[in-house]
């Protein structure tokens, strides 16, 4: 990668706070997982809708330019504690922690934005734009609340907790399914929007660019691969990895 485009990535990937520069890294969080699956209606997971939204969300901000952390990217049991000490230990500048509601079959629907009890501002903030970004999408609007979550409690990042929609209610779960895409741009398009980041700012490659430059140096005999499985929710062959950072390392080795 030219020095000028890691400078590109840095300039697009950073906050002004009183005067100072720090860089923008967004913790993002899937409620649940391995042998916790949430709320659960007619055998659908909550863990399983809300890893797939978050993994869509994560890999849209990544191609804004940001800086994502997430707490697990499979079904995996992570405890409340290990998600905020994650984030708490890696620095992120703000974290959002995904869910789906539940109360009782078929009674209540629409989306809601929680921050903590004793939250300052910018978590308001944050959430009053991405509670009507769901509003947007098509979602009821049950609004910004408090609560002490404990994620929101013990994550020093300004942390929002999305309740997308009830996983109980036919109606959300049909807004869920056919506006998927869409819930997952509006919910990204207003973290931008909140942080003053524009998606076109970043001036990121596409991941077909950034192949081909591999390939250009010698380090990529098969780029189609790697365009396949290398997205956000994707996967590729540990030796195949492993045979790239090979050829990546030795190349840096001899400066070229």
């Amino acid at each position: 990668m030219s020095e000028q485009l890691c400078i590109l990535r840095w300039e697009s990937s950073k906050l002004h706070n009183e005067g100072e520069q720090i860089m923008v890294k967004i913790g993002m969080d899937y409620g649940h997982g391995g042998s916790d699956p949430g709320a659960v209606y007619n055998g659908r997971r909550e863990s399983d809708d809300v890893l797939r939204l978050g993994l869509l969300m994560a890999g849209k901000l990544r191609a804004a330019g940001l800086a994502v952390e997430e707490s697990r990217t499979g079904d995996t049991a992570v405890s409340l504690g290990q998600r905020s000490r994650m984030s708490n230990e890696r620095s992120d500048t703000h974290f959002l922690s995904i869910h789906r509601n539940a109360f009782r079959p078929e009674t209540a629907t629409g989306a809601e934005v929680f921050v903590h009890s004793s939250a300052g501002e910018e978590a308001v903030k944050l959430a009053e734009g991405i509670q009507a970004a769901l509003v947007k999408v098509g979602y009821g609007d049950r609004g910004v609340k408090r609560a002490n979550f404990f994620v929101l409690r013990e994550t020093r990042a300004p942390a929002v907790l999305l309740e997308i929609g009830f996983i109980d209610n036919t109606q959300d779960n049909n807004l869920f399914d056919s506006k998927f895409e869409g819930i997952a741009d509006e919910v990204v398009d207003a973290v931008l929007t909140y942080l003053g980041h524009t998606k076109t700012d970043a001036a990121v490659p596409s991941l077909h660019d950034d192949l081909q430059v591999l390939v250009q140096h010698g380090l990529l005999q098969s780029p189609t691969y790697w365009e396949q499985n290398a997205r956000s929710g994707g996967s590729v062959r540990g030796e195949y990895a492993a045979a790239l950072i090979r050829r990546i390392a030795d190349h840096l080795r001899r400066g070229e």
